[in-house]
């Protein structure tokens, strides 16, 4: 058995080395048109950076290495510009001697990944206009930035490798400013999340500008930034990091069916529409378990999986892929944002009803040094309290308690579910309540009717409303130092006793600072024959969104006081 594979990084690697596991006797080909193989795509800014300062840790395998371990035959410098399906052969040229050949095959996968979206405009081949997906982008700008006189970075693409890319330069002492066409960064995320990722960034010395793309480059001394308003702005270096899209024009040439975004569409076992062709990876479209639509959503370990799969399924074995919910982490400066399945906007553009939820807990216990807040956004099914995502911005334990609501997501729990989960704790690591605990408390109560919310987006109609009063139960000092406009004050310690001042044919909207105070005080107003409801995330998911003010990084409790002598 011949198997031809087009592509040597994440997915076109992982299927290689599968093979040779599963079937000595194979011959195994694979074809890499960069001058590298099985490099670590997700590692190249921090080389920029100078995070990783090795360049050969960039590569996890090289053409003789795979040779000598897995007997693969890995041709670097070698594009298929052609696929015959009639005849089983790949037409081959050697970007070294420009010879042309023929790769015949009996099984082919395509792993060609996806490029960086580069749309038409006037000056983007200068050279200090980059991009940033292979390992020859990553040189280019690890010595540009480096070059004597290179001080400003324009960084057009506030997602993900706009904001590595970002932070990256700014490591090496560049004034960064992000162009961002739309009025958030990190479009994956809801607001309230790309809020926090904005903070971090400006904190520590990122610009950004909303409503601003780039419309074309003009040379000189300096480069020239135009954007599409009709205005511009010099720099020295720009990243071009508008997202990415499959890499699929083969595939299209010689016929084979395509799905969302011109991804290659696959079944379950990645098997394209051809049967001895399969594809894996940034290349293929999926599918969302949670809406059974046709995605693309580019990640290394989907298309790590993806590889393998199509690898059994060539030698025989019955795998298959069960669909990408995106669960995904990026570090942002000292922050870290994590993602996992629907996001507020994509579940409503699916037509999904749901509803949200804020939490705000330590890393760990709050009277173990070093704890800090993290910012916890649940997706959750209103009726059922089934999870369906959620969106993490925090410090250390952002990445442990995605991976749990990860596995909640694809199993379909609930937040009951969530409240019952055993997990580890000890002071230096977690909470006896976890983070991920509270979250399914906090629904739990929500879809069992013990509380009402409203949120950030509701104030403006809320404040209208002339039945309504908004009720901050904060402290006097804390009520001083900011309040929403419209607000009375009467702190929480203080409310059953001050009862009687208040008109019980009112509704009340209780206001603090993250939501459990206001919680705390509507269970107390409810039972005392008040109609009332809660500000879900408090003052603080408020001005956070509303107004950019994050205070963010705080450990302890909303409305617990740090007690000297303790």
């Amino acid at each position: 058995m011949k198997v031809v594979i087009i592509g040597g990084v994440a997915a076109g690697a992982s299927a290689a080395a599968r093979i040779r596991r599963l079937d000595e006797d194979a011959e195994i080909v694979v074809l890499e048109r960069t001058g590298y193989v099985s490099y670590a795509n997700c590692g190249l800014p921090y080389y920029v950076g100078g995070i990783i300062e090795d360049r050969s840790a960039l590569t996890l395998q090289t053409p003789g290495s795979f040779a000598s371990r897995f007997a693969v035959d890995v041709r670097v410098r070698s594009e298929a510009v052609r696929i015959d399906r009639a005849s089983k052969t790949v037409r081959v040229r050697s970007l070294t001697s420009g010879e042309e050949y023929d790769e015949s095959y009996d099984y082919l996968i395509i792993c060609t990944g996806a490029k960086a979206l580069m749309p038409e405009m006037g000056g983007a081949d200068d050279p200090r206009v980059l991009t940033l997906r292979t390992v020859e982008d990553c040189l280019a700008m690890h010595d540009l930035a480096r070059r004597s006189g290179v001080r400003r970075a324009v960084v057009a693409g506030g997602g993900y490798i706009g904001l590595e890319a970002a932070e990256n330069l700014r490591h090496l002492g560049l004034e960064v400013t992000i162009l961002q066409r739309s009025s958030q960064i990190l479009p994956p995320a809801d607001i309230e999340i790309a809020a926090e990722a904005a903070s971090e960034m400006r904190r520590n010395g990122v610009a950004i500008r909303y409503g601003a793309s780039v419309a074309g480059f003009r040379g000189g001394d300096a480069l020239e930034v135009l954007l599409a308003d009709g205005t511009s702005m010099e720099a020295d270096m720009a990243v071009i990091a508008l997202g990415v899209v499959p890499d699929t024009q083969l595939a299209r040439d010689c016929g084979l069916e395509l799905g969302v975004k011109g991804a290659i569409r696959v079944d379950g076992r990645m098997r394209t529409s051809d049967p001895c062709i399969f594809a894996a990876g940034d290349a293929v479209s999926v599918t969302d378990p949670l809406t059974g639509r046709e995605s693309h959503i580019a990640l290394a370990g989907p298309a790590n999986k993806q590889g393998r799969i199509a690898a059994d399924c060539i030698c025989g074995r019955d795998s298959e892929y069960h669909g990408t919910v995106g669960t995904s982490v990026i570090k942002v400066f000292d922050m870290t944002i994590a993602f996992t399945g629907l996001s507020e906007k994509s579940a409503k553009a699916a037509g999904i009803v749901c509803d949200k939820a804020f939490t705000y807990s330590s890393s760990h216990a709050s009277y173990y040094p070093g704890a800090r807040s993290m910012s916890v956004k649940t997706v959750f099914d209103p009726d059922t309290g089934r999870i369906l995502g959620a969106q993490i911005a925090g410090y250390e334990g952002v990445d442990k308690r995605i991976d749990i609501l990860s596995v909640a997501v694809r199993a379909g729990m609930t937040a009951k579910d969530l409240e019952g989960l055993e997990l580890s704790y000890a002071p230096p690591y977690s909470s006896a309540k976890d983070p991920v605990n509270m979250a399914g408390f906090v629904i739990s109560n929500l879809v069992d009717g013990l509380v009402r919310q409203v949120h950030w987006e509701d104030i403006p109609a809320v404040r209208e409303a002339p039945e309504v009063v908004m009720l901050d139960i904060r402290t006097e000092g804390e009520f001083a130092e900011y309040s929403i406009p419209g607000s009375i004050n009467i702190p929480l310690d203080s409310l059953r006793e001050r009862l009687s001042e208040l008109d019980v044919s009112r509704r009340y909207c209780l206001i603090c600072r993250t939501g459990l105070r206001s919680y705390i005080g509507c269970r107390m107003m409810v039972q005392h024959g008040y109609d009332c409801f809660h500000l879900a995330g408090g003052v603080r998911l408020y001005r956070a969104v509303v107004e950019g003010i994050r205070s963010g990084g705080e450990s302890l409790p909303c409305g617990a006081e740090r007690r000297p002598g303790l």
